[in-house]
């Protein structure tokens, strides 16, 4: 049950969306002016209570215009309560030329909690010769328990045309990260084997490498050669994720 849900435009929080019987709330976040622009300041936070089960996605990629003066900023906070799941699912993120952007994402889990984290970006439109063509892309992401840190990490990207080769993104255009966090969970090294496996079978065109953190946790990079590769990557893992942590069959959140 959605108890509050308040904002303040250019952001937006859509109704809960009645997809499967499966107990979970799904939810669309939206910007209606179709992009980041220069100077935004954005915030999302998201809190969940005990035993709370919600999806979120967007209904589309999220554009980062180009920036002459400050970068915009975005920061997202997700709250887990005790028990609560959160699958976290936006579009990725297309940097325009001179697109300036940071981003910041801290997550905090109470006991019983899981999570399941997707972050992906684009180069830039690679068809229209804008790959790294931005200015900045800095993204940091946290997270913790009660026990203290599960994982940490930043990366700040000039798009000055360097990483597109070996030792960046090796010539793939779309990037992501997933995250399944859930410290209360065993079994993590035998999903990391099947999120392999799926890979192989169901997303070929993509590269991915999967880590067993350190507690509670798997971390999964994606590289991917077009956008309907990187969703196909994104189906591949959630599909197993989500039977393995919530034993629930795979959704289709029907955004058309």
């Amino acid at each position: 049950m959605l108890t509050a849900r308040r904002f303040t435009l250019p952001l937006q929080a859509l109704e809960p969306m009645a997809l499967a019987d499966d107990g979970a709330a799904p939810l669309l976040l939206l910007n209606p002016t179709g992009g980041i622009l220069g100077g935004d300041r954005l915030e999302t936070e998201v809190v969940l209570g005990a035993g709370a089960h919600v999806v979120l996605s967007t209904p589309s990629a999220t554009r980062v215009y180009r920036s002459p003066g400050p970068p915009a900023i975005q920061r997202i906070t997700l709250t887990l309560g005790p028990g609560a799941v959160l699958e976290w699912l936006p579009d990725h993120l297309i940097p325009s030329p001179g697109a300036r952007l940071r981003q910041a994402t801290e997550i905090s889990m109470a006991p019983g909690a899981t999570l399941l984290f997707w972050d992906a970006w684009a180069t830039g439109r690679a068809a229209r010769g804008e790959a790294w063509g931005f200015d900045l892309l800095d993204t940091a992401l946290s997270a913790r328990d009660p026990d203290g840190l599960l994982v940490r990490e930043r990366a700040v990207l000039a798009g000055d045309g360097r990483l597109d080769g070996l030792g960046g993104t090796d010539g793939f255009g779309y990037v992501a990260t997933l995250l399944l966090l859930g410290p209360d969970r065993p079994g993590w090294p035998g999903l990391a084997d099947a999120l392999h496996a799926a890979l192989a079978s169901a997303a070929p065109e993509s590269r991915a490498g999967v880590t067993t953190l350190a507690r509670g946790g798997l971390l999964v990079r994606v590289l991917a050669p077009r956008a309907p590769a990187l969703l196909g990557a994104l189906a591949a893992l959630w599909a197993p994720a989500r039977r393995t942590l919530l034993e629930l069959p795979p959704l289709q959140l029907r955004k058309l």
